[in-house]
């Protein structure tokens, strides 16, 4: 469990990923509580004074010159909830909508949103007391917030739809009771407060940002090992290559490399005297791709927290000088930029992997035998693993296409440019599973490798994390069903076991 005092606007990335894991209990750091309360103030005074606002007395949308009467303004908070939650398809996470609820806490705190603090404590209850909203992946654009999604997550403050606890699907009423809550009323505002904010699109794009950190402390680790199969080169790995071009990611991953392989192994002592002058690019190019990728994922993770500690509602309050701004900060797109940077980062992860596959099972450029088995014919080995490779990575390409150069108008052309940020940062996750897949088959075959090199061995970082394998899967001797085989090194690529290995101040979550 972890035990989270929300100072709003201080979110660091660590925080973040331990939210996204564990059971967190919330409480409100009190600096809060004043912003909060003097927000609210301001839009009564406004209410009173029947000045005409956006969303507090007016329609939305295209509707937002309909002015709306004094004793209507509760119920137009309610429709809007109501009317909005329109999402479809399966429900997300319990974690992805913890992180959403809690950025959404976060946001609202910050005392530009209007809302009355029993809403941000009632929202608070529900994750501490893991009752989750039941929201569906489907509906939003990513522009005027997360409409839908976040429709849902409020709708349950006012006793509709279903939350999730601990795996039981319950009616919100029901809900609402096991967080000591009864349905609420929600005033002038509020509804849209909830609603407006770019939260879920945020919440999908970190748990993508958190997959490509995993996965690519494991590339480092399946790709030394690959090197050392192959009987690959140290010699790219000079830091003085990659001082000369000057890009710190590349630098940085070098490093990693050279921490991995050290200065020799009993492995590389066999074949220092070789004849071969260059390596294929997938083992002598790899501190230059897994730079560039790094470069992708500390870019997001910059954007990505900037996001998270920030205020997308609309309209803001600004209660210095009593002023209410309608504005654009629900536009999702550095969002979606970010969501289809790190979807190249894991795209590529995987390709250069698969290559590296790819490598180990040709005879002819590793040296080792066909497809990684003895007794090749009646033996099939890791052919069909590398077919898998290769689906898993050509999937990843179509789904790397950019999501944020797509649009369409909403809102009877009112709100006619959006995100799509959601799909944007919704689909990571399928692509990190394949990498993972990826990842997992050249962690199986990187270290059969290495075994047909026995008695000979690697590094003591290297044979530590095959051993990690090894305690799992066995030798490949003869055929056998495979897939379990690769389902255990998949389990292992994704469990960030192979972290540890990597200067945790170089990912930027770590």
């Amino acid at each position: 469990m972890f035990k989270l005092n929300l100072v709003p606007g201080k979110l660091t990335l660590q925080d973040i990923r331990r939210i996204n894991k564990e059971h967190t209990v919330v409480t409100l750091d009190s600096s809060a509580k004043q912003k909060i309360d003097r927000a609210n103030a301001t839009i009564l005074k406004i209410v009173e004074e029947d000045r005409t606002v956006y969303g507090v007395n007016t329609g939305f949308g295209l509707l937002a010159n309909q002015k709306i009467k004094k004793e209507d303004l509760e119920d137009l908070q309610r429709r809007i909830v109501l009317s909005h939650s329109a999402g479809i398809g399966e429900y997300v996470s319990n974690a992805t909508v913890r992180l959403m609820m809690i950025l959404k806490v976060n946001s609202l705190s910050l005392g530009f949103s209007e809302i009355r603090l029993k809403i941000i404590e009632a929202l608070i209850s529900l994750v501490n007391s893991e009752v989750y909203p039941c929201v569906p992946k489907k509906g939003s654009v990513g522009a005027s917030g997360d409409l839908a999604p976040l429709a849902h997550m409020s709708a349950i403050l006012l006793g509709y739809g279903y939350v999730n606890h601990k795996g039981e699907i319950l009616e919100a009423k029901k809900g609402l009771k096991l967080a000591g809550l009864e349905p609420m009323v929600l005033g002038a505002k509020e509804g849209l407060a909830l609603l407006n904010g770019t939260q879920l699109s945020t919440t999908f794009a970190l748990e993508g940002l958190f997959y490509a950190e995993d996965l690519f402390a494991s590339a480092i680790i399946t790709g030394s090992m690959t090197t050392e199969a192959v009987l690959g080169s140290r010699a790219p790995f000079d830091e003085r290559v990659h001082t000369i071009r000057g890009h710190k990611t590349q630098i940085d991953t070098a490093k990693l490399y050279r921490d991995m392989l050290e200065d020799k192994s009993e492995i590389s002592l066999t074949h220092i005297n070789c004849d071969r002058v260059q390596d294929p690019y997938s083992i002598r190019c790899q501190p230059q791709v897994m730079g560039a990728c790094l470069t992708q994922i500390r870019n997001s993770a910059e954007t990505l927290l900037t996001e998270a500690n920030g205020v997308t509602d609309n309209p803001l309050i600004f209660v210095d000088e009593a002023d209410v701004i309608s504005g654009g900060n629900f536009h999702a797109e550095p969002i979606a930029f970010a969501s289809d940077n790190l979807a190249l980062a894991i795209s590529e992860i995987g390709a250069l992997s698969e290559r590296r596959m790819a490598l180990l099972v040709d005879k002819h450029l590793s040296q080792l035998p066909p497809f990684l088995v003895d007794n090749g014919g009646i033996n099939s080995g890791f052919m069909i693993a590398q077919v898998t490779s290769a689906a898993l990575a050509s999937e990843n390409k179509a789904l790397a296409h950019p999501s944020s150069v797509d649009s369409l108008p909403t809102s009877a052309n009112q709100e006619d440019h959006v995100s799509m940020a959601t799909y944007a940062g919704r689909r990571l996750k399928d692509m990190a599973e394949n990498t993972a897949g990826i990842l997992g088959i050249e962690l199986l075959a990187a270290a059969q490798g290495m075994d047909f090199r026995s008695p000979n061995k690697s590094t003591c970082k290297i044979e530590e994390a095959k051993k990690i394998l090894r305690d799992e899967v066995s030798f490949y001797d003869e055929d056998r069903y495979f897939t379990e085989d690769i389902e255990k090194a998949i389990m292992i690529v994704s469990s960030g076991v192979y972290n540890k290995y990597l200067d945790k101040n170089l990912i930027p979550s770590f």
